[in-house]
């Protein structure tokens, strides 16, 4: 009679198999991951390099007597000696029309006091 069980092989392939997920699948996520963060760090680099590149401009040109001026003009209003400043202001806003003459106020716009009193002398 022959014993039903486990055949000899099954050990290490299983064996085998494990060892293939720790030589290969652990580190290739580890791999992955790395190249994920790398790829990451690179574009932060790119917009880090931009941002440099604008700020060097900047600097560049507020070394420039011609910009500084420009700037006091626009953004602090100021002027050389002898020159005249103006400000041009908005036109006002219309005011409302006033209310016409003879006509009596909306019943929402009286005070109580006023209501009461209409109230009395209107029914009298």
């Amino acid at each position: 009679m022959r014993r039903v069980g486990r055949s000899p092989w099954v050990l290490p392939v299983a064996v085998v198999a494990i060892g293939v997920l720790v030589v290969v699948v652990f580190p290739t996520r580890t791999f992955l991951a790395q190249r994920a963060s790398m790829r990451a760090a690179e574009e932060q680099l790119e917009v880090l390099d931009e941002q440099n590149r604008l700020l060097e401009e900047r600097v560049r040109l507020l070394n420039d007597d011609a910009e500084i001026e420009r700037l006091a003009r626009e953004e602090y209003h100021l002027v050389r000696p002898g020159e005249e400043a103006y400000a041009v202001l908005p036109p006002p806003m219309p005011a409302a029309p006033p209310p016409a003459v003879g006509t009596a106020p909306r019943a929402d716009d009286r005070n109580p006091l006023e209501q009461a009193w209409d109230w009395l002398t209107d029914r009298f």
